[in-house]
Formats: C-alpha cells, structure tokens, sequence
C-alpha cells in the first residue's frame, strides 16, 4: 500500500508545527540574508571579507558552547515548553535589530552581539524541535515527515532570502529584522494550540548533567553510519560554504544589486526545494543510499567550483540551485538514517552532537572563505573551498566502506518510544 505524499500531516500536532515553522523559518533566513548584507554596508571594501566571515564564527561559538548541554535538556524537559523559551528568545533578539537598525546603527558590533544570542537560543531550540517531530507522528510516517520538514526548510529559504532583497532595496534592512520579529508568533501561537502532545518515553532516568552528554558523544561516535553521515556533512560544508561571500560576487563580480543578491541567497534553496519534492515519493526508490548519498555531496563540491569560475548571473543561480539540489539529497539520506537509528531517551543528544557538524561546518566555512577572500580574493575562496569538499568526498569514501555498503534495506533498530 502505497503511502501519501502528505502523510505525516493528517496528524494535528505535527501539522501544526509544520505550519508555524514556515512562516518563522522565513523570517529567520530573511534575517540571516539581510545581516550579510546589513554588514557588507557598514565596513570599508579592503575589510569586507572578513567583516562577511566573521558572521559565521560568532554564530558558530554559541553552538560549540551550548550544543551538548542542549541536547541534555532537550532530553529531560519538555520539548514544546522548552521552544517556547527559545522562540521567545529569538524574537526578542529581532525586536532590538530593529530597534538598533532604525535608530541609525552605524557599526557592527552590535549585530555580532545580537547574531550571537539568537544563535545561542538556536542551539537549544534545534535539539528541542528535531527530537519533538518523531513525537507527533507513528513511526511509519517519520520518513513522509522528514521529507516534509525539507520542503518546509527549503520552501523558507527560497521565500526568506527573496523577500528579503525586496524589502531591503524598498525599505532597509531594519523592516527586514522587524518581519522576522513578529514571524516567530507563528510557532510561538502553534506550540500552544498543540494538544495531548506525548511526553518522554521509557523508564530512563532524566537527568541534566555533564554524565548524560557524555552519554551522547559516545552513543555518536560508536554508531559507525551516524558518526561517518555527520563527518562528511562538516567536511563538505566547511570547505563549499560560501552563502558570506555571495554580497561581494552580487555587488562588485556580477553587479546585480540587493534584489540580484536576494535571489542569488535563495537560489540554493529553490534547487533545493524542488528536489525536496520529488524526494517526497522517491526516497524510498533509493536503493544504494550509500553511494548515492556520497555522489551527492561530490557533485555538490563540483558545482561549487564552476559557481566560483562563473561570471554569468544565470550560470551562478543554476550553479548555486545545484548545491541545494544535491544537498538535499544527502540531508534527507543522513537525516533518516540518524531519526531510524536514534531512540528517544537519545534524539536530543543526537540533535545537539549533529548540530556541531551540520551548523558549526557551515559557519566556521564561513569564517575560513571570508579570511581566503581577503588574502586571495573571493572566486579563490570558492573555487579552492570545492575542490577541498571534492577531496573530503573521495577521503570519506576510502576510508568508510559501511557507509559505501549502506542500502535501502539495511535493518535499522526499532526507535524506542514511536508508536
């Protein structure tokens, strides 16, 4: 019997939060586009690079500093209330963007400041919502929700990073931090219209403590096919992640303006999102996940490498649609394998180790194109950041035959606490 594209959202709860997190995550990739572009405005062109890169790093320090402990409490508490707390958080800290941008902010420390507290709410708002989504469905919707949550990420970040051109080439980026604000109601109004939402499973003690994070790493790195999924997502990132460079190709390589730039942001994620949706009824069509999921990130890299070279505006948007393409692949691949092999009294301690790779790559890739920009200008910064993910692809490949082996029918074990 065949399953609905649209399985997982028959039930209320995860509908609900599905719904919510559409509108929030919007709002968060339109802030996330528009402090790149906020503090390409404010530093000299010589420092720009760096200015870019340094968005990345402190994003980057409050979830190395908080993931582990994170997942612990998103393990002993209760999710929903918990994601109030940090949805709150992340809404306040837009409220004081605003606030700062329109009050004539004229350096950037206090964006730093403010990037790097809601990025330290993210850190507990991850593990809490990634391990609260196997809750809310049985477990043979899980794979169908995982799915829908790509479509719901990816669909925010076309829309998040597009409106934010627009609004910031009509009004500023202040109007941009101010929608970002009041978007956050949406998850906020979501967790509490959720009803008779399951609390923690099993008869494990629930503690909060530096024993029980322990616990985490080593259930990680003992899990041969979590620990080589999570590798490979960080090598790939650290050394493709060029999103902070994409002010400097807009402005002064393709000279697009800020709405070229809005659409060169979400480019990734349009890419993505179509792939998001065929992914939803061929994803279970995957027969060889292993190679596929290798394939996909090596192309990945490959694509990464012609965007550097390119000097065409349309040939840098497909470019960048194919990194979202095939980066979605593997994170629907990684995702399933890690949701089917994690159980519940370990998902949030999961989520916040995974949390290390898959945002800590990015942003600290950030940070090393940003520094590669200014010494050898941006085009090198890209180029030599996809040949390196090309290396790290075939490196990871050589040395993890499990995860070459690995295919559709591979037993998993039962996930604990999913009806």
């Amino acid at each position: 019997m065949k399953t609905s594209p649209f399985a997982a959202l028959q039930h209320r709860n995860f509908r609900l939060l599905w719904s919510g997190l559409i509108i929030s995550m919007s709002g968060s990739m339109m802030q996330m586009a528009a402090i790149l572009w906020h503090v390409s405005l404010l530093v000299p062109g010589d420092q720009k690079g760096l200015a870019l890169g340094l968005v990345g790093l402190v994003r980057v320090v409050p979830i190395i500093t908080f993931s582990l402990i994170s997942g612990v409490v998103a393990d002993a508490l209760d999710r929903r209330k918990l994601m109030l707390i940090t949805q709150t958080c992340m809404a306040l800290t837009a409220a004081l963007l605003t606030i700062f941008t329109f009050s004539g902010l004229a350096v950037v420390w206090p964006i730093y400041l403010l990037a790097a507290l809601s990025s330290a709410a993210g850190s507990f708002d991850g593990p809490a919502r990634q391990s609260l989504f196997p809750n809310l469905v049985p477990r043979e919707h899980l794979p169908n929700a995982i799915s829908l949550n790509a479509i719901m990420f990816q669909t925010a970040s076309v829309i998040g990073p597009s409106l934010a051109g627009l609004i910031i080439a009509a009004g500023g980026v202040g109007w941009v931090y101010a929608v970002n604000a009041l978007s956050f109601l949406a998850v906020i109004v979501a967790l509490l219209l959720m009803r008779d939402v399951p609390g923690h499973t099993g008869n494990e003690k629930r503690e909060i403590s530096p024993r029980a994070a322990l616990e985490g790493l080593r259930f990680v790195f003992s899990t041969p096919l979590i620990r080589s999924t999570m590798l490979l997502d960080f090598f790939a990132t650290f050394f493709s992640s060029a999103t902070a460079l994409l002010p400097i190709f807009a402005q002064d390589i393709l000279r697009v303006g800020a709405e070229g730039y809005g659409w060169l942001y979400a480019a990734p994620a349009i890419g993505a999102l179509l792939t998001s949706a065929a992914l939803v009824r061929l994803v279970d069509r995957i027969d060889r996940r292993g190679w596929t999921l290798l394939g996909s990130v090596f192309a990945y890299g490959l694509a990464t490498v012609v965007f550097g070279l390119s000097q065409s505006f349309w040939l840098t948007f497909a470019c960048l649609a194919l990194t979202g393409a095939t980066d979605t692949v593997s994170m629907v691949l990684r995702n399933i394998v890690r949701q089917l092999t994690t159980p519940d009294h370990m998902r949030g301690r999961m989520t916040s180790v995974n949390m290390i790779f898959f945002m800590g790559g990015p942003q600290l890739g950030e940070l090393e194109a940003g520094v590669v920009a200014n010494g050898f200008g941006a085009p090198f910064a890209v180029v030599s950041g996809g040949l390196g993910c090309m290396i790290a692809t075939g490196w990871m490949a050589l040395k993890t035959p499990a995860l070459r082996r690995y295919r559709r029918d591979e037993a998993v074990p039962a996930i604990q606490g999913v009806a």
